[in-house]
C-alpha cells in the first residue's frame, strides 16, 4: 500500500471521532487493550508523562516535549487532532512519524483490524506506542484525547499526570456538570503519581482531591502556587513575543521566560506548566536553562501551530483553534485589548459543540465570513448564518475556510484584524 492509500484506509475503514463524531466514541478500553495486547503491549516498557485537560492540554504538552528536549533526553509527543498531515500527532524531537513506518504497521497489522475493529484514535494510540518503543524514546508526552478515565491514552502508569482545566466540552460523553466532566478527567490519576491540576475550581477542586487521596497520588493545584507577574508582550523582527516571570507561592522562581505563544490563555498553561516543572526537575534533572529554553523555542522544536497564530501583518491575520465557551472567551478578551478599525471574522464549527453559548460571545460590531469545516461533523455555512443571525451576528457564507479567509484579506484594511476560529478544522485550512 502506498501512503496515500493507508491514510485512506484509516479514515474510510476505521471510526474517527473528528470526522463523524459520537459514533466512533468507545466508552471503554477494551478495544485498545485487545490491540496492545496484539502488538505486545509497547506502553509497558515507555516511560511517560500523561496531559489531561478541556483547554490547554496541546500547548502544555508542546511546551514540556520541548523543555525536555532542552535536556539532551530524546522525547516522543503524541497530539490530537492533526491540522495539516496526520503524521503531526506522532513525533520525537519535532519530527513527524515516517510515512514508511506508518504503512509497515498498517500491514502487519491489517487482520487485527478487521477483528478488533478499533476506532481511528484506539489505531492511532497503539501506532504511538509501538513507533515510541521501537525508536527508543527517552520519555514520551502523551496527550488525551478526550475525557481521560476511558480515553485510550489511559492505559499508562506516567512518571506525572496534568488536568489543565475544566470547562464545558464534549459534555454528550463527558457529563453535563463541571463535577461530572472533573471525575472523567480526573479518570488518569494512577495510585501514587503525582497529579498536577492547572486550575482550582470550587466545583472541581473537591473531586481531584478526593480521587488523588483515594490513590495516595500527591496533588498540587497549579494556581494556588504558581502566579504569573510583570506580564508583557511585544515583537521583535516583527515577531510577536511574550515575556513574564513566575512566581511560586509569592516569591520569584524564574526571572526573564520568554514565549512565541502570545495568547492571553497562555498565561493559565505556563502556571501549569511551571508546577509540572517544578515536580519532574529532580527525578529528570532539568534545569532552570532548560524550561527557559524549551518555552522559547517550543514552535520550532515541537511543530505547535494554531495558537494564537499570526499568520500575516498586513493586514494582521490571527488563527486560533480554540472552540469552547472559555477558549473563545479568552479570545475574544485578547482582540479587545487590541487596537484596530474594524474586526473581519472567519467563522466555521463543528455541529455537535454549544454553538449558541459560542455565538453569543462574539462580537456584534464584526463582519463575518461564515463557512463550514472540510469534515462530514462541520456546520452548514448557511445554518451557521441563520444561528448567528439570531445573536445579531451579519454577514456571507463561503464554500470553504480557505475561500472566507481569502474573501477577508482582501476586504480588511491597513488597520483592521482578520481572525479565524471557531474550530480547529477551519484553522488548519488556513495556517
Amino acid at each position: 500500500m502506498t501512503y496515500k492509500e493507508c491514510i485512506d484506509f484509516l479514515y474510510k475503514s476505521l471510526p474517527m471521532y473528528q470526522r463523524i463524531g459520537g459514533a466512533a466514541y468507545k466508552a471503554d478500553l477494551n478495544n485498545t487493550i485487545a490491540l496492545l495486547n496484539h502488538i505486545q503491549n509497547p506502553h509497558l516498557s515507555l516511560k511517560t508523562l500523561h496531559i489531561a485537560g478541556s483547554n490547554g492540554k496541546g500547548s502544555v504538552s508542546h511546551n514540556l516535549a520541548s523543555i525536555l528536549q532542552e535536556a539532551g533526553y530524546v522525547v516522543g509527543l503524541y497530539t490530537s487532532p492533526h491540522l495539516k498531515t496526520f503524521r503531526e500527532r506522532i513525533r520525537i524531537n519535532g519530527s513527524m512519524i515516517d510515512k514508511d513506518y506508518i504503512c509497515s504497521f498498517i500491514e502487519q497489522n491489517k487482520n487485527a483490524f478487521h477483528e478488533i475493529q478499533p476506532s481511528f484514535f484506539e489505531m492511532t494510540v497503539a501506532m504511538a506506542f509501538q513507533y515510541f518503543k521501537e525508536k527508543k524514546v527517552d520519555i514520551a508526552v502523551i496527550e488525551v484525547g478526550m475525557g481521560g478515565r476511558l480515553d485510550s491514552t489511559n492505559v499508562i502508569t506516567p512518571e506525572l499526570s496534568v488536568v489543565t482545566n475544566i470547562s464545558y466540552d464534549h459534555v454528550q460523553f463527558l457529563g453535563k456538570t463541571l463535577a461530572d466532566i472533573a471525575k472523567e478527567k480526573a479518570g488518569i490519576i494512577k495510585k501514587q503519581i503525582p497529579i498536577i491540576v492547572g486550575e482550582t475550581h470550587t466545583e472541581t477542586e473537591i473531586i481531584f482531591q478526593n480521587i488523588a487521596n483515594q490513590n495516595n497520588a500527591p496533588i498540587v493545584f497549579a494556581d494556588k502556587h504558581y502566579t504569573l507577574k510583570n506580564v508583557k508582550r511585544f515583537q521583535k523582527s516583527n515577531t510577536p513575543w511574550m515575556s513574564f516571570d513566575v512566581y511560586k507561592n509569592d516569591k520569584l522562581y524564574i526571572n526573564q521566560i520568554v514565549s512565541p505563544l502570545t495568547g492571553l490563555y497562555q498565561e493559565k498553561n505556563f502556571a501549569t506548566l511551571s508546577a509540572a516543572f517544578d515536580a519532574l526537575k529532580d527525578s529528570m534533572q532539568l534545569s532552570e536553562n532548560n524550561f527557559k529554553k524549551g518555552i522559547k523555542n517550543c514552535i520550532q522544536q515541537t511543530g505547535l501551530q494554531g495558537r494564537w497564530q499570526r499568520l500575516q501583518t498586513n493586514p494582521l491575520c490571527i488563527a486560533d483553534v480554540g472552540h469552547n465557551e472559555v477558549a473563545m472567551r479568552m479570545n475574544m478578551n485578547q482582540l479587545q485589548m487590541m487596537s484596530f478599525r474594524k474586526l473581519h471574522f472567519v467563522l466555521g464549527v463543528v455541529d455537535d459543540k454549544d454553538v449558541d453559548t459560542m455565538l453569543s460571545l462574539l462580537p456584534k460590531d464584526a463582519v463575518y465570513y461564515f463557512c463550514k469545516a472540510n469534515i462530514p461533523r462541520g456546520l452548514k455555512a448557511g445554518v451557521l448564518k441563520k444561528k448567528a443571525k439570531t445573536h445579531g451576528l451579519t454577514g456571507s457564507c463561503y464554500r470553504s475556510a480557505g475561500s472566507a479567509f481569502a474573501h477577508a484579506k482582501k476586504n480588511a484594511e491597513k488597520n483592521d484584524v482578520v481572525f479565524v476560529g471557531g474550530s480547529a478544522f477551519v484553522v488548519a485550512e488556513v495556517v
